[in-house]
């Protein structure tokens, strides 16, 4: 990527629905090679890229107006987090970072890592301290993503699909 790509967040629109719903197949299989269980049981679907953007929770990562990453971003609504095992380091309000899905123009250029800085002035810019994320335990993609950005692991969730891996980053 050149230093001339204008870089833009934003919600995404009903009309990123099908690039959107593009980027998340082009992830699911990506984990499938990667030898990955998540994503691999029929979530998440096109129903659930359209209620994320209905309910505003959907956003995109633009590089020169094309849509490169897609992202669920949910204001204090999860509720698998209120069961943990182990516990979480905050207890006020949070967002929940869901379905980071990269494009595969766009991947292997640090566009996930960009992102999270970006979530997190977002989420701060909002009043919030605290992000929590959960993932797969052999997503390890996004497991050093997390360690690289200074999430602390907390313990396991149960979500409809398995337990996963739950962390927190508490934003000062």
């Amino acid at each position: 990527m050149t230093q001339n790509n204008t870089i833009k967040f934003r919600k995404a629109e009903i009309s990123d629905k099908d690039i959107i719903w593009e980027i998340i197949q082009q992830s699911i299989e990506r984990r499938r090679i990667d030898g990955s269980t998540q994503w691999q049981n029929g979530y998440p679907n096109e129903q659930t890229v359209e209620s994320d953007i209905a309910k505003n929770f959907g956003f995109v990562f633009t590089v020169n107006d094309e849509i490169a990453v897609y992202v669920a971003l949910i204001f204090n609504d999860e509720p698998a987090y209120s069961t943990i095992d182990g516990a979480w380091l905050t207890n006020g309000e949070f967002v929940v970072i869901h379905r980071v899905a990269v494009s595969e123009r766009f991947a292997g250029q640090g566009l996930a890592k960009k992102l999270f800085d970006v979530i997190e002035d977002y989420v701060k810019s909002q009043n919030v301290h605290s992000i929590k994320v959960d993932t797969n335990f052999d997503n390890y993609a996004m497991l050093k993503i997390l360690e690289n950005k200074g999430y602390i692991y907390c313990g396991e969730v149960l979500l409809n699909s398995g337990m996963r891996k739950a962390f927190e980053k508490v934003l000062i």
